[in-house]
């Protein structure tokens, strides 16, 4: 059986045709309408319709920002606006008349850096997510874990210092508002007086204001992560997104956090991604 996969990113949306063997066979990128659900609807359909132009046995996954509810069907906690609170699995169901599954950019990640990424042969994979947001999906044996309510993951909503910075979600203190790019951009911001993106600031860390930079970031990336290892004890972490290209995150965020871990094993490894910003894609098409 062939598998379609979707990812509905911010910017573009990817669609992948795999073959039996997990071989990418049709791959294409598109742009990603800004603010219109309908345009949203038709190209997500316009490719799934191109991609299994030909084949008859075949399944189709989407990789979504934010959650599908399973008390109403909706989306929910979508940073793409326009999604909030849409019915968008029901509506492409309708318009591709089929059944699809659909879950977050998360689980998707993590499933498929279990399967076909750098977490191949670990059995609980921690995928985690940090760019634009902070998020995380679980997967064990190959398999997404979701949780009773399908917020299984979501360690960029864990209280990281309570009454900290305020967090979009209505709380304070989210590991969102310290580890994102966004909110390392501001406490730069802060510290310094510059406007910059990280890419830049991390390259000018050699001054006091860069040296407690970096410190604060070191402090917060190793707390986050071991209040996980402390609650899951994953085989792996793998960490995606834009700031997964952060060399030091390997090596003295990997001993933040080990520092920080209640046991005196304390040695889960922490594994840059292998697929790169295709692994939404390829999640995507894993999905059952």
């Amino acid at each position: 059986m062939y598998r379609i996969g979707i990812d509905l990113g911010g910017t573009k949306t990817e669609g992948v045709l795999l073959d039996g063997s997990h071989d990418a066979v049709k791959r294409k990128r598109v742009p990603t309408p800004k603010n219109s659900y309908g345009k949203i609807l038709d190209t997500i359909a316009s490719l799934a319709d191109e991609l299994s132009r030909g084949i008859q046995d075949f399944s189709v996954g989407v990789c979504t920002p934010g959650a599908v509810s399973r008390a109403s069907g909706l989306v929910t906690n979508s940073n793409t606006r326009c999604l909030a609170g849409r019915p968008l699995k029901r509506d492409l169901e309708d318009r591709l008349g089929r059944k699809i599954a659909m879950e977050n950019d998360a689980n998707c990640f993590a499933v498929a850096e279990a399967t076909l990424g750098s977490a191949r042969g670990f059995s609980f994979v921690f995928g985690v997510i940090m760019g634009t947001g902070v998020g995380g999906g679980i997967a064990i044996d190959g398999k997404i874990h979701r949780g009773r309510s399908n917020m299984a993951g979501e360690w960029g909503h864990h209280t990281l210092h309570p009454g900290g910075n305020p967090c979009y979600c209505g709380r304070a203190g989210c590991a969102e508002t310290y580890l994102s790019g966004p909110a390392l951009e501001g406490r730069w911001l802060e510290l310094t007086g510059r406007h910059q993106a990280l890419p830049e600031i991390v390259r000018s860390l050699d001054d006091p204001a860069g040296r407690q930079f970096k410190d604060d970031w070191l402090e917060n990336f190793g707390l986050g992560l071991a209040n996980v290892v402390d609650i899951l004890d994953p085989d792996v972490i793998v960490l995606g997104g834009g700031l997964s290209n952060i060399d030091f995150l390997y090596t003295e965020g990997r001993e933040s956090v080990r520092e920080k871990v209640f046991s005196d094993l304390a040695d889960t490894p922490v594994l840059k991604n292998l697929l790169g910003d295709s692994a939404g894609v390829f999640g995507a098409a894993l999905l059952d």
